[in-house]
């Protein structure tokens, strides 16, 4: 498999390239997450139909909470993508560190896609081992439409399993800072110490090492 690092407006470009070249069903690939001090981190893959179509959709980190829950909506009714979604849990995190988490939910994304692609577009600078063909697209959710999509799915996925953990562990306030380290977040980290979704091995890199 080979490895390709571009840089670069949100099209279809790379989907059509590898499409020239044969690969009818061509998947974009992202993630949410990786630097929360406590939750899952989150990928999302989709397959694109020709005729999709959506205004404005770019990375999600370009587009406010309620356009991202806009965009999230209408994909999710739209006849015209497939996603999967994968994660990677805390636990696992700690276990195989967060670069090895995020490719293995990048994996499950893959796998839960309702067919197999045969290309992948991956937002970043490495793919997952997988037997198909990859190729990795240093800010690909600013060029690919299939990995903006995907950027998008992962990260209001991400966001509505971080209000569900707010229900379990209301006194830390999940649904505010998604996990992020904000100062909030810290503040209550000090007072009250890790909960059981919070990454341990992020914990011991900033201020709380005396922690277990």
């Amino acid at each position: 498999m080979k490895l390709f690092v571009v840089f670069g407006v949100t099209s279809r470009k790379w989907e059509q390239g590898r499409q020239a070249l044969g690969y009818r069903s061509v998947a974009g690939i992202d993630e949410a997450g990786r630097g929360p001090l406590a939750g899952p981190v989150v990928a999302a893959a989709c397959i694109l139909s020709d005729d999709f179509e959506l205004d404005g959709l770019t990375d999600s980190k370009r587009l406010t909470p309620r356009k991202r829950q806009v965009f999230f909506d209408i994909m999710e009714r739209h006849c015209g993508i497939a996603y999967g979604i994968g994660l990677s849990t805390p636990l696992e995190i700690d276990k195989i560190n967060i670069l090895q988490a995020t490719l293995l939910a990048m994996q499950r994304a893959v796998g839960a896609l309702p067919m197999v692609p045969d290309y992948l577009l991956i937002d970043g600078n490495q793919c997952p081992v997988t037997p198909i063909p990859a190729m990795a697209i240093v800010k690909g959710d600013l060029e690919s439409l299939s990995i903006a999509a995907a950027s998008v799915i992962a990260k209001v996925t991400r966001d509505r399993i971080m209000v569900q953990l707010h229900q379990e562990y209301p006194e830390y306030h999940f649904h505010l800072h998604k996990g992020y380290p904000t100062k909030l977040h810290r503040e209550i980290l000090v007072k009250l110490g890790p909960s059981p979704c919070h990454r341990r091995s992020f914990l011991k890199k900033d201020s709380y090492s005396t922690w277990e």
